[in-house]
């Protein structure tokens, strides 16, 4: 079980990662006219990796 040694401090860590690189929601495209289609900061697993 890889889970049991990460510290609480770490899994945070990753959950906020997790929630981070999530595409743009429809509404803020939708309100900005597509001006705002893409998130500058996203990540793919296999190219950008965590520096935790």
């Amino acid at each position: 079980m890889a889970n049991r040694r990460k510290s609480l401090a770490r899994k945070t860590r990753l959950f906020k990662a997790v929630r981070s690189n999530r595409r743009v929601p429809a509404w803020v495209m939708q309100r900005t006219n597509r001006a705002v289609t893409r998130q500058p900061k996203r990540r793919t697993w296999k190219r950008g990796h965590l520096h935790l």
